[in-house]
């Protein structure tokens, strides 16, 4: 009897393995690791969906196996590679097999969907597929098929009788088109045309390219690009005169790229001794991790694309991960423009649909490129030749919730399958990839300076506590005011960054000191005026801004702080003829809102952009002569020890936008800690001696990279028993840790409440403690009993955020 273990779609502890199912004999064939079955599970027997983890001879289950109920999929979704993978995330990042399978897939293949067949050749006329057809060489599929007749497509599909696509329902569903193509010979054409009335302009026209072209065939766009003058409705009709023949083909929706035309650069001594470690890497296939550190501008991008390049020429696949989608459309235009109808795109940004059969494609073969942000890690591709993560340092590699995973750890791993190399790139790397560099895990390779002689640009500190402002408007210097007015008055663009959206941080009465605050959140409201609401940005809650007190009835009510919409006012009101852009959550939340905001700005549609830290990174302009940063201490104070790295690479990531081209550029950076030596050593873009330094205050602290660490969190409706049980939690832990162990907490978090959950956390710091995973894992397995319904449990390793 052959067996399939099955992982059943529920994430939970008590069903974190695989259940034996009996395979029926007729579902042999297809019935293999990685596809998607309907599976009765539990006591009702009702049917759950699963995927075919592995299959097997025989059962150590005594009692009668279930048999499977449907297999959903005729190829597996999930491969060798995805599965082991899989298998390794679960274990690193504590969850649920289930959760890192779901993962890996396109939201489409999460739900239901249809499946229709193609005809490729003819059938036999007593072959029982034919009672399917609905259309003159294609049909559906029907949810509940004879198993035995399910066998037989499979073998028509492997003998290329006919392939088969797949229909998500509700979802989405596969895009077609009409095609028409001529059906006649030219002679018939011919014919045809010397009969046509003299009056029929659009016919005559028609037969004329038809007797030329006999076979041509293409969409109404096709037709129109040889007929500029012709309707739709002229082909309808020839296709209802039998002069043509009209079929509905599938067509692919692909992200809208605009179309830019790259050449090919000269590298640099520096670029051409990076490229040569590289492929010399590919081409020995050797699993090696390479970290480009380059200067803002020093042409990182340009030894990607040759690396590409030279992974398609040995006949390999490449994956470059880029960390948000606003940084996408500028990379995504110079890749593809490199790689014509190879690239794929893969991000958030993307409609359920796009993004299914961008999958698609890369699955099928039929893209060999993939750009992407985090969740691009798990293109199907195969035969990798080299992976890429461009500014590697960035936060949004890591992903908040379950698997809580890091891009960069998952590329690693699919590397050891390949055996090919891993960039990891940025201007400022982070101090754990810094230091693997230093140690040797990793290869540095460094550009320090800019192609072409172009300078970097000059950057001055601005100290806000002394400097002149203008008048009314405090958090503009009058210094960074008047370099705005010059590039206005020269046509040049500028880059103005403050990192905080919205229009004020908080409302609050002058009278009683009360601070209006989100009633699920431990937070104050944010003042938006485009919408006239008051938000939070936590849990979405809304309400009307008032024009009283709350709580003391007072009209003294005002706004305080300053949020983007706010300084886009004042500027309008400082410079009513600049064309000003806002980039921030705000206004690029509907799709293709980076892009619409980039392409604008990219063709000097406006003068000055203004943005949260989205605009910091990637984009390359060569009319931005001016970077100002707004207030530089906003991630400087809070409560965390990367404070000072993020704001050091913010500064020193936005700096970079300034003269990248042939104009000379220039920053300046308000802020009311201009001794801070971050904002120091971001000002002279001297990441060395900022590593030095920031590496020193680590050991001291006993922090990453000297420290591995771990975050536990616990949240409940109910305060004090998320108190009482983060408190459990440590005292059941801490023997079985080793004394070198150090367990921070437990404490709140920063901000304790929010959608009306209580969080709770410790911290564990350790070099070496082989008992933790098991500790960890019993804990998991602990928390599911009846006595902890209510809570949740989060374990992240190497979280990013403690607050």
């Amino acid at each position: 009897m052959a067996v399939a273990q099955v992982i059943i779609d529920i994430p939970a502890q008590q069903t974190n393995r695989p259940f034996d199912y009996e395979i029926p004999e007729e579902l042999s064939d297809i019935a293999v690791p990685g596809v998607r079955v309907l599976v009765p599970f539990g006591r009702s027997g009702h049917l759950r969906q699963g995927f075919i983890w592995r299959t097997q001879d025989k059962s150590e289950f005594a009692g009668r196996l279930k048999p499977i109920a449907q297999i959903l999929d005729l190829d597996p979704v999930l491969n060798a590679e995805m599965l082991g993978l899989a298998s390794w995330l679960a274990e690193d990042t504590f969850s649920f097999l289930i959760s890192c399978l779901q993962t890996m897939l396109p939201s489409a293949l999460r739900a239901n969907y249809q499946r229709r067949f193609y005809l490729t050749a003819p059938l036999a006329e007593n072959d029982p597929v034919n009672q399917l057809l609905d259309h003159e060489a294609s049909g559906l599929i029907p949810d509940k098929i004879d198993s035995a007749l399910l066998a037989h497509l499979k073998r028509l599909e492997q003998s290329q009788q006919l392939r088969i696509e797949y229909q998500i329902k509700q979802k989405t569903k596969i895009k077609q088109e009409k095609q028409y193509s001529g059906c006649l010979q030219m002679t018939e054409y011919q014919d045809l045309f010397n009969q046509a009335r003299a009056n029929a302009v659009q016919q005559r026209q028609l037969l004329q390219l038809l007797v030329a072209e006999p076979s041509f065939a293409g969409n109404v766009k096709t037709w129109q690009a040889q007929l500029p003058e012709l309707k739709s409705s002229t082909l309808t009709q020839a296709v209802q005169k039998g002069w043509l023949k009209e079929a509905l083909v599938e067509v692919y929706r692909q992200p809208e790229v605009e179309s830019v035309t790259t050449t090919k650069q000269q590298l640099t001594d520096e670029q051409q001794a990076a490229y040569e470690a590289i492929i010399a890497a590919i081409s020995d296939a050797q699993n090696q991790t390479f970290l480009l550190e380059g200067v803002t501008g020093s042409g990182k991008t340009e030894v990607y694309l040759d690396a590409i390049a030279y992974a398609r020429q040995q006949g390999k696949t490449a994956l470059m991960l880029v960390p948000e989608i606003s940084l996408t459309p500028q990379m995504v235009e110079r890749v593809q423009s490199r790689f014509p109808h190879e690239v794929a795109v893969l991000h958030s940004g993307l409609s359920i649909g796009e993004r299914y059969d961008e999958w698609r494609r890369i699955e099928r073969g039929e893209a060999q490129v993939v750009v992407g942000a985090r969740s691009a890690a798990f293109a199907p591709l195969k035969n990798i030749g080299v992976l890429i993560m461009d500014e590697e340092h960035e936060g949004s590699y890591k992903q908040d919730d379950m698997p809580r995973y890091h891009a960069r750890d998952v590329i690693l791993k699919r590397a050891e399958t390949y055996h090919c190399p891993v960039i990891l790139g940025s201007a400022t790397p982070s101090l754990e990839s810094r230091a693997r560099a230093q140690k040797g895990r990793y290869q540095l390779l460094k550009l320090t300076k800019r192609p072409n002689q172009i300078q970097m640009p000059t950057v001055n500190v601005v100290d806000m506590r002394q400097a002149e402002k203008v008048a009314g408007k405090s958090d503009f210097s009058l210094q960074l005011i008047t370099e705005v007015k010059k590039r206005l008055e020269r046509h040049e663009q500028s880059v103005l960054l403050l990192n905080r959206r919205g229009y004020a941080n908080f409302i609050m009465c002058r009278d009683c000191g009360h601070v209006i605050k989100c009633p699920n959140c431990d937070i104050s409201l944010t003042l938006h005026r485009d919408i006239q609401a008051l938000k939070c940005h936590y849990c979405d809650h809304q309400e009307p801004i008032p024009a009283t007190c709350p709580a003391c009835h007072s009209s003294k009510i005002r706004d305080y702080g300053v949020g983007t919409q706010k300084i886009e006012q004042q500027l309008q009101e400082l410079f009513p003829e600049a064309r000003l852009l806002r980039m921030d959550v705000d206004t690029t939340s509907r799709k293709g809102g980076h892009q619409r905001i980039i392409r604008q700005f990219g063709r000097h549609e406006a003068d000055i952009l203004l943005g949260t830290q989205m605009i910091a990174k990637g984009l390359d302009f060569p009319e931005v002569t001016l970077v100002g940063v707004i207030n530089a201490d906003t991630s400087l104070s809070l409560p965390d020890f990367r404070a000072s790295e993020r704001t050091f690479q913010l500064l020193t990531q936005v700096s970079g936008r300034a003269g990248r081209a042939a104009k000379s550029g220039q920053v300046f950076i308000q802020t009311y800690n201009p001794d801070n030596y971050a904002i120091q050593l971001a000002a002279k873009q001297d990441y060395e001696t900022f590593y030095q330094t920031e590496m020193r205050l680590r050991h001291q602290g006993g922090y990453p990279p000297y420290f591995y660490t771990v975050l536990i969190s616990v949240n409940h409706a109910q305060e004090d028993q998320a108190v009482k049980k983060v408190y459990q939690i440590q005292r059941w832990l801490q023997p079985k840790l080793s004394p070198q162990a150090i367990v921070l907490g437990p404490t709140p978090r920063m901000i304790t409440r929010v959608n009306n959950q209580y969080y709770y956390q410790l911290i564990i710091k350790y070099k070496n403690e082989p008992r933790l995973l098991i500790a960890l894992q019993t804990l998991i397995m602990n928390m599911q009993g009846k006595n902890n319904r209510g809570f949740q449990l989060r374990i992240d390793r190497e979280p990013l955020q403690f607050m």
